[in-house]
Order: C-alpha cells, then structure tokens, then sequence
C-alpha cells in the first residue's frame, strides 16, 4: 500500500474548528483503493473523501496524520506531491 501525507500547514479561520490549532495535511495515494482502505483504517469517513480530477485526498488533523503514519503512510512534502501530479 503506497499511501502519503504531507506536512501540516495553518489554515484558514473559515476552516472547521478541528483543523483551526494545529492545521491541516493531505492523504494521498498511488490508487484510490489504498487511498479509502487507508482512511477507513484511521477512522475517517467516506464521504469526508474530496474527488479533485488531479488530486484526489482526504484532509487530515494532526492526530489522524500520526495514526496514518504509525499504519504505513509515507511522508512526501506537499511540493513534491503537487510535483508527482504533473508528471505523467
């Protein structure tokens, strides 16, 4: 399972209140199926799931960044993802 995070980064105030103190990362990954199986393994909801055409990902908090992380994510900054995306 080839699943990623990125750094957490300060977001805006109109952000839900879970993301407002430590901000937010990416989880991101090579298939979607690893990407879902991932998230549900971290107690995230389906329908949190955010379809973007390039850049399909859920938004995690600091807390389920470390569980995904302590499950297998592999760090990978948000440069180098949004990198990885143009690359075809």
């Amino acid at each position: 399972m080839t699943v990623y995070v990125d750094e957490l980064r300060p977001v805006a105030a109109t952000a839900p209140r879970c993301f407002r103190r430590e901000g937010a990362c990416h989880l991101t990954a090579d298939a979607l199926d690893e990407l879902h199986e991932m998230a549900r393994l971290i107690g995230m909801r389906r329908e949190w799931f955010q379809d973007h055409p390039r850049a399909p990902h859920y938004d995690l908090t600091a807390a389920r960044r470390a569980r995904a992380l302590a499950a297998g994510a592999v760090f990978v900054s948000a440069k180098d993802q949004a990198r990885r995306r143009r690359t075809p």
